[in-house]
């Protein structure tokens, strides 16, 4: 864990770390806004990760589909 933090507060670790904000976090944002995954209607563990990787599924299609 040391060795993570030691990798973050580097310069290096500083660029990686700020381009997060564009490629990771940008996903969670667009499934939360545009796919309705604030709420979930289901119950239960394996009924929800279920929904979630259908709707994570259809993200990666729409982004297949756009690059053709």
């Amino acid at each position: 864990m040391e060795l993570v933090e030691d990798f973050r507060h580097s310069p290096e670790g500083k660029i990686t770390y700020s381009e997060r904000k564009k490629t990771i976090e940008r996903v969670f944002a667009d499934a939360k806004e545009k796919h309705g995954m604030r709420y979930t209607l289901y119950k239960g563990l394996t009924r929800v990760t279920n929904w979630v990787k259908l709707k994570f599924a259809c993200m990666n299609l729409k982004k297949l589909a756009a690059w053709s």
